[in-house]
């Protein structure tokens, strides 16, 4: 390899996405006038270069590289209109000259671990500034900032590289003598052995017979400095892995994405402030100026004051900070300190509310169409927009009634998105059920609301992962499918495969309905834990309450229903075996106690007079866990399976002295958790709380406390007021005992206000308790 031949190459060190660098190289290519151009970058993306600058092409778009072998992993390659690499590849198409990239391979790039390098995984390094940003390197250059006067590395970029109106022949030392400066301490392994990569590539096309002074090499500046400078060590290509199969394609990009990648290069901070610069020619008072006039508009589109007067205002003062900053023209944060001070008079969180946004912008790009789609990419933008969902990269959130096939059609499509993890929409709430969980996207919830709410931002990492499910389908019903089956295959109880045939419905998938039905019935029969049973139950009673015409699928539902029997009978031969269990294993087991309850109560095909049967043999028994036997009391009450005086009776003998307190106050914690109001509205039932209080030793009382907190801590105001006034009443505390009664009666709310101070101490005394 003859790297003295580097040196009568035309090279060209830039910094990715810089409005300036673009406008300097754009002048330098028109004077060198180059036959072959070769730019930074994957080098098996040469073949999508075409596709790159195509007119249908409009940034930002980047590079996908992905990995084909079943393993999740990608990595981009990004590009905005002022990206010097993307000016570059356009120069050559409009001058008629070869353009290719001459980095090391996707699959290669995609090999290399760069986690413990410290650079962020999947997204590739294009410049050598975000490499130094994102390295050791990083101290240095904020150090040297300061040095310098600059509040940040940004600020200096901005007031040397950006603003001022350099020419090539001036720009283009200053850019390697930065590049010097971040070198100035060892290079990084990764980074040396793309150096000997690259300048193999660059010698190849002078080997095949193109002059050297007709090629131009556009790539980082430390990459450049390297070639200058001639320090490259062939022998180092060595070290780089072999690499993994993959597959290169070009995805729309957004200004968004651009802005979060810190470090990833000049101008990332406000992509669209830089797209205006470009667009002006790099005329930075422009730029300036036109966004001090969309921020006024913003500003008064939210009713606020901002006339034209401000934004000259605004405008000047923005001109006299650069000028004391001793900057050409203003930059980010000389426009925002003028914002601060005129349109928001002084209130800088409109600026940072809604106003900055405007400078990120929302720009998504587009891809010509013959670079193709894959078929999972074609059917969600095709579902999008016939759906007319949100395509921007930005937040939106809408509501679908599930009372017509075209807005169940959407939640479908959406959960399926949601259940293979493409990240498109989250859901925000839970419809108009009461008692729904809003956390819960899928399962049981999702298949009884009758309206969703959600809140879509399509984002770059949507079409990534579009891009990699294909191997697991062609269309979504079928990525779906093969995931849900998985999911099937490594279920281990009863819930696990109910959660599965739950989701195949929300999604529409019958082929894994009937799959999921038949592991419901295989894993019941040998399942013996109660949750997982009673948490089947809930979802078969749902489906039979429901129904599966979302799912369209073939087995009808009485095949759910009767399934839904059977899986209800096997978790009550359960209930007495899982209520006998240890203290810190009985939550589980309280809900699974509740849930069949219910299922008992709302699903006619459910054993109900079995429960009921189960609930008292609970109730009686001394066997269980007290909190089970207590819960069952509250639950066969509230069912009005028992009356007020019977309840009475059942707390009075399971809270008497010959039961032990911790006893007592673990019974008390499940009776109350049923519905706490409706107890301690019961004069006998706080009456036997009462003397159950009063009858434990103080020494015993300060052991048992803990779980009287538990107990009585879910108490909340409402419930502790009629638990104060039934006490207040049944001991007749003070002169006032009867009007309570009589404030009871009437529901006198101002008469309440005026009770006794005895009756004010017990309820401090409670709160002091609780």
């Amino acid at each position: 390899m003859d790297l003295a031949l580097l040196s009568r190459v035309h090279l060209f060190s830039v910094r990715h996405h810089s409005p300036r660098t673009t406008s300097v190289l754009g002048k330098w290519l028109e004077r060198v006038r180059p036959e072959v151009i070769l730019v930074e970058g994957p080098c098996d993306a040469t073949g999508i270069v075409d596709v790159l600058c195509d007119e249908a092409t409009k940034p930002p778009v980047a590079i996908l590289g992905y990995r084909t072998d079943g393993t999740p992993r990608s990595a981009l390659w990004p590009f905005a209109e002022y990206s010097p690499e993307y000016a570059a590849l356009r120069w050559a198409k409009a001058n008629k000259a070869r353009a290719e990239f001459i980095d090391i391979p996707v699959g290669v790039s995609l090999e290399v671990d760069r986690e413990e390098d410290g650079e962020e995984p999947g997204v590739e390094s294009d410049d050598t500034e975000s490499a130094a940003i994102a390295l050791p390197e990083e101290p240095l250059t904020e150090r040297f900032a300061k040095e310098r006067g600059y509040r940040s590395f940004e600020e200096l970029w901005e007031a040397m590289f950006e603003a001022p109106d350099w020419t090539p022949e001036g720009f283009r030392p200053v850019l390697l003598a930065w590049a010097d400066v971040l070198n100035a301490g060892p290079r990084h392994g990764y980074h040396r052995w793309r150096d000997a990569f690259m300048a193999r590539k660059v010698l190849e096309v002078v080997a095949s017979g193109v002059p050297p002074e007709k090629v131009a090499v556009v790539a980082g500046a430390a990459h450049v400095a390297a070639f200058v400078a001639g320090d490259v060590e062939p022998a180092l290509e060595a070290k780089l892995p072999k690499g993994v199969p993959c597959a290169v394609t070009l995805i729309p990009y957004s200004f968004p994405r651009l802005a979060e990648q810190l470090g990833y290069g000049a101008g990332n901070r406000a992509p669209h402030f830089y797209q205006k610069a470009h667009e002006a020619k790099c005329d930075f008072r422009r730029a300036t100026l036109e966004v001090l006039i969309d921020f006024a508009g913003h500003l008064r589109t939210r009713g606020f004051t901002a006339s034209l007067s401000d934004v000259l205002e605004a405008y000047r003062l923005a001109l006299t900070l650069a000028d004391l900053r001793e900057k050409s023209a203003p930059g980010l944060d000389e426009l925002r300190e003028a914002t601060v001070a005129t349109l928001c008079r002084g209130d800088a969180t409109h600026v940072d509310g809604f106003l900055w946004k405007s400078v990120i912008g929302h720009q998504v790009g587009r891809v010509a169409s013959r670079i193709g789609q894959n078929s999972l990419q074609a059917e969600f933008w095709r579902e999008v927009d016939a759906r007319r969902l949100p395509r921007s990269d930005s937040p939106e959130t809408f509501s679908l009634r599930l009372n017509n096939d075209v807005e169940v059609g959407s939640s479908v499509f959406l959960h399926r998105l949601r259940v293979t993890d493409i990240p498109y929409a989250s859901l925000q709430g839970a419809g108009q059920q009461r008692n729904a969980q809003p956390q819960e996207a899928g399962g049981y919830a999702a298949l009884t609301r009758v309206r969703e709410s959600w809140q879509a931002q399509w984002t770059p990492s949507t079409d990534v992962a579009l891009v990699e499910k294909i191997v697991l389908g062609d269309t979504l019903e079928a990525v779906t499918t093969r995931v849900l089956q998985e999911r099937l295959n490594t279920a281990k109880s009863t819930a696990d495969a109910a959660d599965v045939l739950l989701e195949s419905v929300i999604t529409g998938c019958s082929q894994t309905v009937a799959s999921a039905l038949r592991a419901c019935d295989a894993h019941a029969a040998t399942d013996s834990d109660l949750p997982s049973l009673a948490s089947a139950a809930r979802a078969l009673s749902g489906l039979v309450a429901y129904g599966t015409s979302r799912a369209h699928a073939d087995v009808g539902d009485e095949a759910v229903a009767v399934l839904c029997e059977k899986t209800f009978g096997r978790a009550l031969l359960r209930v007495r075996e899982a209520s006998a269990c240890a203290p810190d294993a009985v939550g589980p087991v309280l809900e699974a106690l509740r849930t069949l309850h219910e299922v008992a109560l709302a699903q006619p095909r459910a054993d109900k007079a079995g429960w009921l049967a189960e609930a008292r043999g609970l109730m009686e028994s001394h066997a269980v866990h007290p909190s089970t036997s207590g819960l069952a009391t509250g639950l066969l009450y509230i069912a009005q399976e028992l009356s007020e005086t019977d309840v009475a009776l059942e707390v009075g003998r399971r809270l008497s002295l010959a039961v032990e307190p911790e006893a007592g106050a673990a019974y008390l914690e499940g009776f109350l958790q049923v519905n706490a109001l409706v107890l301690v509205k019961s004069r006998e039932v706080v009456k036997a709380l009462d003397d159950f209080l009063s009858s434990v030793e103080p020494e015993r009382f300060r052991q048992t406390l803990p779980v009287l907190r538990r107990a009585l801590g879910a108490l909340g105001s409402t419930e502790r007021r009629y638990l104060m006034e039934n006490v207040v009443a049944l001991r007749q505390l003070g002169t006032k005992g009867q009007a309570v009664k009589t404030v009871l009666e009437e529901k006198d709310k101002e008469k309440l206000k005026d009770m006794s101070a005895e009756l004010g101490k017990a309820l401090d005394d409670l709160d002091d308790l609780l």
